[in-house]
């Protein structure tokens, strides 16, 4: 059974009781970990329970090919139905989670965590087609989604985010959803009590740690200087930054760039345009960004942009390596900025 949108919150919530094993993949790994720990939560009180929790990796399956199956029927010494979570699987176990569907003894919960996996894997087709199991995607919190679960979070504190707070908030707080709610618990935390967050509130308390390399990615990409930019990048992806997270960053430092280009062209000095933006420009920067609105004029921004809207069509549907088409994607915005003269 596939699931998507809304339907994966309700069923993380109140599991189907008929669904024996679940898959819980994509390349959020903050968030495919608090899923998991959820969906474990449903079943027991205490995830380190071992009398109750098995915790298996691949190289189990590979030295006990019936490991997966005993487990999922063995019985516990103190009560209670088990769990059974499967670390990193990947295609290489489907032909044991077959088995396990297919055996159909104990009650046990099968949890599989995973990476991303493509439309192809094995053991996504497994899980997406069979009446006994789920498959619950997980993607970086971002756009309507990023804003929904600070709303959700902030409003479960009795506080709510001014729109310059929000906007900080949507571009400094990253992708990996353990990393988002760490930043927001902290936010609550800081504010101490009910009311309304400001932007100054943001700026004192969230760190930009989530976001820091992403800036620097898009400044270097809009500069020109591609050399950094790959640098950056290379850094990016040892530390599992998402591609697609990645491509979104370079949109939204487009976006802003267009919004102050065309206020230029509307009349305003570079300085009405830069300070006219929401969340505002790091004042740190402010100048590196005045030279890149004069670097770029509207018809090219709109063309980066495009290009890198494909990347991201291209990253989300072909099957193919994402972190390579991600790459491409900056090294030909960057030489396009290296190539403009103004």
């Amino acid at each position: 059974m596939k699931l998507q949108g809304g339907r994966i919150e309700a069923f993380v919530a109140r599991p189907d009781p008929k669904i024996r094993a679940v898959l819980v993949y994509g390349p959020d790994t903050g968030l495919v970990r608090e899923r998991i720990d959820r969906l474990m939560r449903t079943v027991v009180d205490d995830p380190q329970d071992p009398f109750r929790v098995a915790d298996l990796t691949p190289d189990d399956l590979k030295a006990d090919p019936t490991r997966l199956v005993d487990e999922a029927a063995a019985l516990s010494l103190t009560g209670g139905r088990r769990v059974v979570r499967l670390r990193d699987a990947a295609d290489a176990v489907a032909p044991r989670v077959k088995a396990f569907l297919e055996d159909g003894k104990g009650d046990a919960l099968v949890l599989l965590q995973a990476g991303d996996l493509p439309k192809t894997s094995a053991l996504r087709k497994l899980c997406e087609g069979a009446d006994d199991a789920a498959a619950l995607p997980c993607y970086a919190d971002e756009g309507a989604g990023l804003e929904t679960l600070v709303r959700d979070v902030l409003g479960s504190a009795g506080l709510a985010a001014s729109p310059d707070a929000m906007g900080f908030l949507l571009t400094h707080l990253g992708s990996d959803r353990q990393l988002i709610r760490s930043e927001l618990d902290k936010l609550v935390l800081y504010m101490g009590g009910r009311g309304q967050v400001s932007l100054a509130d943001v700026a004192a308390c969230i760190g930009d740690t989530a976001a820091l390399g992403l800036d620097d990615l898009a400044y270097a990409v809009a500069d020109g200087d591609n050399a950094t930019a790959q640098r950056v990048l290379d850094r990016l992806y040892r530390e599992g930054t998402n591609p697609v997270g990645v491509l979104r960053s370079l949109q939204r430092h487009f976006q802003r760039l267009h919004l102050a280009v065309g206020a230029m062209q509307a009349g305003k000095t570079a300085d009405q345009a830069v300070a006219s933006l929401r969340p505002p420009v790091f004042f740190k920067v402010a100048d590196r960004f005045k030279g890149q609105m004069r670097r770029w004029t509207v018809p090219l921004i709109g063309q980066a942009l495009d290009l890198l809207l494909e990347a991201e069509m291209d990253c989300k549907t072909t099957g193919l390596p994402a972190e390579e088409m991600c790459a491409r994607a900056v090294m030909q915005v960057a030489r396009a900025a290296g190539a403009v003269r103004r």
